[in-house]
């Protein structure tokens, strides 16, 4: 249970959405983890899904599971791709991890219309333009 789990503050990791490549026809957005600390991560699990509203309707995307052994110091890996169609939903990353043996966990949320170009900054490590939530 969530209650059992020890109290650990998940500090120097994110979650960011980035503009991989762009075209006259279509914008490629990936979501990625982002370990700014000094040591590494390991057993990474992230579980994504959206939710929210859609045209006065109740919207919900499938929940999907991804599984890292390991994250480098100073290092990123590739979560999934993302669809500009869920941008008006809530985007909800929950990320566990351990660093020497005990586990740390946290949920990233980007809110519907929070990924937007006026949001977008130099994304460190990736060197891309997109959002983060650290």
């Amino acid at each position: 249970m969530k209650k059992d789990l020890p109290d650990n503050d998940v500090k120097d990791i994110a979650i960011a959405v980035a503009l991989e490549r762009e075209s006259i026809e279509s914008k490629i957005w990936y979501v990625y983890l982002i370990n700014l600390k000094k040591v590494a991560i390991e057993n990474v699990l992230i579980t994504s899904k959206g939710y929210g509203e859609k045209n006065g309707e109740k919207v919900k995307t499938s929940v999907l599971r991804h599984m890292i052994p390991i994250v480098e110091a100073n290092g990123f890996k590739l979560i999934e791709p993302i669809d500009e169609e869920t941008f008006g939903l809530n985007n909800e990353y929950w990320l566990s991890y351990y660093i020497d043996g005990n586990i740390y966990d946290k949920k990233f949320i980007f809110l519907p219309e929070s990924i937007v170009d006026s949001n977008f900054i130099k994304l460190p490590v990736l060197n891309k333009p997109g959002v983060m939530i650290l």
